[in-house]
């Protein structure tokens, strides 16, 4: 077997929302389609691939360099031994060929890209879910029936006032969620409670709530909205400074019992080394985020788990960033903590397959073969197009 096309194009997912460091309003995303020589129901598999929201499509360096890399190696170099699939792990070396070591940073997601669709083939190659594909391969057999997911929002937009961030985080609720998100550090300190508090109202309990500051805070700032937040009993106080800067995560931790999330910004296994390494986070309660399609794809979040687990940290600690379909099953077939979940923004990326509701925030994942594309209709009706030719 080889792969006979490899095809991409960019879609836009603009929008007038904002967090505290950036607004969509240019926003997009790399789409991409692996054809292969493999029939199935009289046409060809393919695996399709696109880059997680928050990044730009990285169209360059696919086909710049990517891309043309896969398709010059030798059909024999990207094959497991028996000859009859994909091996994900020999695509990825050869995607690398070449490729100095540091640099994680926008590369990461091209690869990441091509990786998804790999995978979306193999397990389609293979007749199975990717989620079970996952278990068999990793967890003897074992997958999660449904995944925990909550609803990431609240973000700043024009002319949103309180009544208006009310009603969308009860809008999740009615949707089945019962763990929200929302954005801080868009607006004073002041304003930032307010917001938090009006949310509160509509919900049960204070840990049905996490907010997310996406990196924007210097350390005294940061410190004062830990000391601001500690006593509401949030589900988690998110990304408070630059990803990179472990130093303010180490010196933030003191002044905030509960829980700190992080990692969706951090591309590769060596930054995420550093992070447990020099971040003073908690084995016991902080959540790590990171995103395999954007961080070199899901060969690399294999070495991550990895070495999460020499350091003492457990799999269901990791609630990855990005609420896609590639995640979710990630999170069913490793026994992951959960996924994040964007339902009714960055459309038609975000959220899961049709006709499977959430329920008390965890949801089931369809019986299909791949990622399960295809039972999204409004994704897969943008990812067909690539193929509608063949």
């Amino acid at each position: 077997m080889k792969i006979v096309d490899i095809r991409e194009t960019v879609v836009p997912i603009q929008s007038q929302i904002r967090n505290a460091f950036i607004d969509f309003s240019q926003m997009t995303v790399s789409v991409l389609a692996l054809v292969t020589d493999v029939i199935r129901d009289g046409k060809p598999v393919v695996g399709f691939g696109f880059n997680s929201n928050g990044r730009y499509a990285p169209s360059g360096l696919l086909r710049d360099r990517f891309i043309p890399r896969l398709q010059a190696a030798a059909p024999q170099a990207l094959l497991n031994d028996a000859g009859d699939n994909l091996d994900p792990a020999r695509v990825w070396d050869v995607l690398m060929r070449n490729e100095k070591p540091g640099g994680h940073g926008e590369r990461s997601v091209a690869v990441g890209v091509l990786d998804m669709a790999v995978w979306d083939a193999v397990a389609k190659i293979a007749g199975v879910p990717l989620y079970r594909l996952l278990a068999d391969r990793y967890r003897v057999g074992v997958a999660e029936a449904r995944v925990f997911v909550y609803a990431a929002g609240g973000y700043y937009y024009p002319g949103k006032d309180l009544a208006t961030l009310q009603n969308e985080m009860a809008g999740y609720l009615d949707l089945g969620y019962s763990v929200v998100k929302m954005k801080i550090g868009g607006a004073s300190l002041s304003d930032d409670l307010r917001r938090i508090e009006v949310v509160l109202k509509i919900l049960k309990t204070p840990d049905q709530l996490a907010v997310d500051a996406n990196g924007r805070f210097d350390l005294h700032t940061a410190v004062a909205y830990a000391q601001a937040l500690a006593p509401y009993g949030l589900r988690w106080y998110e990304e408070a400074g630059d990803p990179l800067d472990y130093e303010l995560q180490t010196k933030l931790a003191p002044h905030y019992p509960g829980a700190m999330a992080t990692g969706e910004n951090l591309f590769s296994l060596q930054d995420a080394r550093n992070l447990i390494r020099y971040a003073g986070l908690r084995s016991d309660r902080d959540v790590l985020q990171f995103d395999c399609a954007l961080s070199y794809g899901l060969v690399e979040y294999l070495r991550i788990l990895d070495m999460l687990k020499e350091h003492g940290w457990s799999p269901a600690r990791c609630i990855p960033h990005g609420g896609h379909q590639m995640s979710l099953n990630i999170a069913a077939g490793l026994g992951l903590g959960g996924n994040e979940s964007y339902p009714g923004i960055f459309q038609p990326f975000g959220g899961f397959a049709d006709g499977i509701p959430v329920q008390d925030s965890y949801v089931r994942l369809p019986e299909i073969p791949g990622i399960g594309f295809e039972a999204k209709s409004e994704l897969f009706r943008v990812m067909k197009a690539l193929t509608e030719a063949i």
